[in-house]
């Protein structure tokens, strides 16, 4: 019997080391999980598309033995398609390979079918078509930076790209690099680092060379993005010329998570991490911290979250939805991942002991799609939560 997901119900895509799982639900309490998908292979990264008729789930699908490619499902799972030659391919004459899609970014409705992805080698990349096929963007390649580009611990990675509406700036992060910005959709870019400490190189405060770990943009406040950086936490109001400390109020400004309010001024998230050589939460209790004020103060929140937990949340292990109230979706590498329904106020287990959880994305999903996916397992609502 395949599952139904009905108007207004939910879908969470949940990729792991070992492959990628499907979450959905009606009221973001319950859910039934689906999966596994490309079992074996790692999947790093998630876009979920929902400016056509039908949402398209893009992975980013890391296969040991067949390499990388970028996947995608129109039906919520049912059936995946992947294109012959593979849709990243870098270029000849650039004497390079693609080792690992780091992320996938859909556009705004006004540019429909635009898709870009973020990848290792560093390096970002753009699609026309709805992210079946892409071209690497030449500008940042050809960057004279790029050689002194480094690899974080994870590796080299170009992971967060943030389109503004016009679509003309464009800011990319990277771990080693830092931020880069183009003012004119990607053609040519510079560093924009100000403010961002890298206290780990000879010159604390070079131009470039941070290992940002994901930056975000204030859906309402035009210029505004905050960064989550290799200890640091910061804002920018002036599109990445300044950046101020913003970590002040919370128990530890290291961490990988950054995510915004779809529609609210000020309002964003971080799940702090103890410090690089631990990177445990602070005293093993696991807390998603909000800000309602741009960063000026934080909310601990950990209502139906475990009393202890050692695993740290990475990057791209946490998202955001847009409904109303905004939900907001983690995933620990203990394989525990978890939804809250009221912006983080409390949250339930979506599921448990899957494999170590690389990237979360959660989608609102109107009609009704019949996946043809049986649910394996389903994740009761914890009793005693307020709803």
């Amino acid at each position: 019997m395949g599952i139904m997901a009905t108007a207004e119900s939910y879908v969470l895509a949940i990729g792991t080391k070992k492959g990628l799982w499907l979450a959905r639900s009606t009221d973001r309490k319950e859910w039934s999980l689906s999966g596994p998908h490309f079992l074996m292979s790692e999947i790093p990264s998630i876009g979920i598309d929902t400016r056509g008729d039908n949402p398209r789930i893009m992975v980013g699908v890391r296969s040991e033995h067949w390499g990388p490619t970028v996947a995608h499902s129109d039906d919520l799972g049912a059936t995946w398609t992947e294109p012959e030659q593979g849709a990243i391919k870098f270029p000849e004459g650039t004497e390079a390979a693609l080792e690992r899609i780091w992320q996938i970014y859909p556009d705004s409705a006004a540019r429909p079918g635009v898709v870009w992805a973020g990848c290792e080698p560093i390096s970002v990349w753009k699609s026309t078509d709805g992210g079946e096929h892409f071209e690497l963007n030449r500008g940042l390649w050809d960057h004279p930076h790029r050689s002194e580009w480094g690899a974080g611990y994870g590796g080299a990675a170009a992971h967060s790209i943030v389109v503004n509406p016009s679509g003309e700036k464009v800011h990319v992060a990277m771990s080693t690099g830092g931020v880069y910005r183009s003012l004119d959709g990607g053609a040519s870019w510079e560093a924009r680092n100000k403010g961002i400490s890298a206290y780990f190189m000879p010159d604390p405060n070079p131009e470039f060379g941070q290992c940002v770990h994901k930056i975000a943009a204030d859906a309402a406040v035009e210029g505004r993005l905050y960064a989550q950086n290799h200890h640091g936490v910061y804002r920018t109001d002036d599109n990445g010329e300044n950046w101020i400390s913003i970590a002040d109020g919370l128990p530890a400004d290291f961490g990988f998570v950054m995510l915004t309010h779809p529609r609210r001024e000020g309002t964003a998230w971080v799940i702090p991490i103890k410090a690089d050589s631990e990177r445990i939460p602070p005293d093993g209790r696991l807390a998603v911290h909000r800000t309602d004020d741009a960063g000026e103060s934080w909310k601990r929140l950990d209502v139906g979250l475990p009393d202890h937990e050692y695993n740290a949340v990475l990057r791209d292990a946490a998202a955001v939805d847009t409904a109303e109230p905004t939900g907001v979706y983690f995933g620990t590498r203990g394989g525990s991942v978890y939804a809250s329904a009221d912006e983080g106020e409390s949250f339930v287990e979506v599921a448990s002991h899957l494999p170590d959880v690389l990237c979360v994305r959660a989608a609102v999903v109107s009609g009704v799609v019949s996946t043809g996916v049986a649910a394996e397992s389903s994740a009761a609502v914890a009793s005693g939560l307020p709803a």
